[in-house]
């Protein structure tokens, strides 16, 4: 453990020359004085050994104090507590750069069969392969290699669950591709989600489609072009299988900032961008009806714990930025082939909303959580590192070969979702280290 170091100023007292016919009066008054002084003199000595008593204890005893002692949340807005502790040390693994690795990805399009063919840009022809060799490196630290063995291990006999969308389910392949290199699993038929399951450890990884988090129905070509959210009401799609899970990601936001119409208590809060439709509602944005959502699923969370008193951990993946030259689908694209350097780009207004929005709701619900503990809740901060990341994209090859019969007038690009392997492997990387200090004999946090 690192001491802090404390400094402390005494301001000097200063005395005046006394006269030679007061001498009989000083002598009177000097025991006086000195019983009124000794207790100031002695106040910082005090201090010292309280403020330093901590250096002198056993680890154990230090560990005791740290985890003995729970404090109140801080007020809003909520600092972010990027410090993963593992192996009873901590590193900040958000903050950091990319620098060139050529020891590459542990996978590729053809060693990992469950690569959705809008992701697998190397199989769909793209043809530079730098992007795959880059490693995120932390100003404090290294981050680990995916260790695919530790993680089953980890992963003994508990079921992990990622639940929101698309990109929920990009992370969710990346780390099947990476566990398959030790360990193939089988696919399980669940309704409603897709469930993969590892005889070798008995571990359960499975992925739930649910955009919003809570009940609503996403915008359509054949249906309304506007999505449609209940605010207060849990997708039951995850909910009815909450008992049964060990640990919980959420990952979402990239759906709200589409046409949509709001509902809390069965009416009408608002909607979003719906005049164009000749709806006329109030235009309340979607940065509160997107914190109503995270806020209604980790209460829900909280109070089937309450209700259940079974361990859970909850992570949730902070915003991942887009990287369109232009719109989705009007002519927008990614063709960057390096990542951004440090300072080169900065995360844009509404990202940093949105991941704000996401960390205070985490903090809120960990102080809701302290009130009996057992539930782990935490973020992963994924903004800034995907954020310099826009060459991890499929692009135009999130299609085999768009270039085959040479350049059309327009070309649909994918700039949201990551190439597989790619950058988003990273996440995985960090959820890794996360899940050690969680799960590898170490207390629950209930700060």
């Amino acid at each position: 453990m690192e001491a802090q170091k404390y400094a402390f100023k005494m301001k000097s007292s200063t005395t005046t020359t006394l006269k030679d016919d007061s001498l009989s009066l000083s002598k009177t008054l000097v025991p006086y004085t000195l019983q009124f002084l000794l207790p100031i003199a002695l106040l910082p000595i005090v201090l010292l050994c309280i403020y330093f008593y901590p250096l002198f204890l056993t680890k154990s005893q230090t560990n005791e104090l740290h985890y003995g002692t729970i404090s109140s949340p801080p007020t809003p807005p909520y600092p972010v507590n990027n410090k993963i502790k593992a192996e009873n040390n901590s590193c900040d693994y958000f903050n950091g750069k990319w620098i060139h690795d050529k020891s590459g990805p542990l996978y590729n399009g053809t060693t990992c069969g469950t690569i959705k063919e809008g992701q697998n840009c190397m199989t769909n022809g793209r043809p530079d392969s730098n992007y795959l060799y880059y490693r995120w490196k932390p100003n404090e630290c290294n981050l680990p290699r995916f260790e695919p063995n530790t993680f089953l291990q980890l992963s003994k006999n508990k079921h992990i669950a990622f639940i929101g969308d698309s990109l929920a389910r990009n992370q969710f392949e990346s780390l099947l591709c990476m566990l398959s290199t030790v360990s193939k699993p089988k696919p399980v038929h669940h309704k409603g989600s897709h469930w993969w399951h590892f005889a070798s450890h008995n571990a359960t990884l499975s992925d739930y489609w649910s955009p919003f988090l809570v009940q609503g129905d996403e915008r359509s070509k054949s249906g309304p072009s506007f999505n449609t959210m209940h605010l207060d009401r849990v997708n039951e799609r995850w909910l009815k299988d909450m008992d049964g899970m060990d640990l919980i990601f959420l990952s979402f936001g990239n759906w709200f900032n589409v046409p949509s119409i709001y509902y809390e208590n069965g009416l009408v809060l608002g909607c979003l961008n719906c005049s164009s439709f000749g709806l006329n509602y109030t235009d309340i944005g979607f940065y509160v009806p997107l914190r109503k959502a995270l806020r209604t699923s980790l209460n829900a969370i909280v109070e089937r714990k309450r209700a259940k008193g079974k361990e859970i951990s909850v992570i949730v993946r902070t915003f991942s930025p887009t990287h369109f030259d232009g719109d989705w689908d009007k002519a927008g694209t990614c063709s960057k082939t390096e990542p951004y350097g440090n300072g080169e780009k900065k995360v844009g207004e509404m990202e940093s909303e949105i991941r704000r929005i996401q960390i205070e709701e985490v903090e809120s619900a960990k102080a809701k959580a302290n009130e009996f503990g057992g539930i782990r809740f935490e973020v992963l901060d994924v903004t800034e590192l995907a954020l310099l990341r826009p060459d991890g994209h499929p692009g135009a090859y999130m299609k085999p070969f768009p270039f085959a019969n040479g350049v059309s007038e327009h070309v649909q690009n994918d700039c949201v979702h990551w190439c597989l392997p790619g950058p988003i492997d990273t996440w995985n990387e960090i959820f890794l280290e996360m899940m050690k200090w969680d799960w590898k004999g170490q207390p629950r946090s209930e700060e």
